[in-house]
């Protein structure tokens, strides 16, 4: 016998939509991996943009998550469904901010995301517990992207 499934999104639903990574999050195997591959597809023609611009761009992606998160949570009533992943577009986004060009940046960021998503060293896990809500949920993955972004532009400066 096997446990409840997880209740399914509703594609139709712009919510659901976005909070899914339009369709990435429903992936049977590694939905957070798939989100965070779609993310790399989102950041290329991001990655031209002035920072002023990408920095804006990552706010509105942001502020935006946070909401459809929440929304997208409380409408299948579980909290951080393992699908929701606008939170790793979010935290990639996040990764990459004023990163170096070029596709050994983009595998090297989407790696370090990944990792420090996954791992939840001290302070991701402690929020992931903590925080409740569409803020808990897109939390977890800003804080993963923050630490990621300094390893990145830490390789970067050792590099150059």
């Amino acid at each position: 016998m096997t446990a409840n499934p997880l209740p399914k999104p509703t594609m139709g639903n712009p919510v659901h939509m976005l909070a899914f990574g339009f369709g990435a999050g429903c992936s049977p195997k590694a939905p957070g991996t798939m989100g965070t591959l779609l993310a790399v597809g989102l950041y290329l023609p991001l990655e031209r943009l002035s920072l002023a611009t990408y920095l804006l761009v990552l706010l509105g992606v942001t502020v935006l998550g946070f909401w459809v998160c929440g929304r997208a949570s409380k409408d299948l009533g579980v909290h951080d469904h393992p699908g929701i992943v606008w939170d790793e577009i979010a935290g990639y986004l996040l990764t990459m901010t004023a990163a170096p060009r070029g596709w050994a940046w983009i595998v090297l960021g989407f790696m370090l995301f990944r990792l420090f998503d996954i791992w939840k060293p001290w302070p991701i896990g402690w929020l992931d517990r903590r925080v409740g809500g569409g803020v808990g949920i897109m939390l977890d993955d800003l804080v993963a992207g923050l630490l990621a972004a300094v390893c990145l532009q830490l390789v970067a400066v050792l590099v150059y």
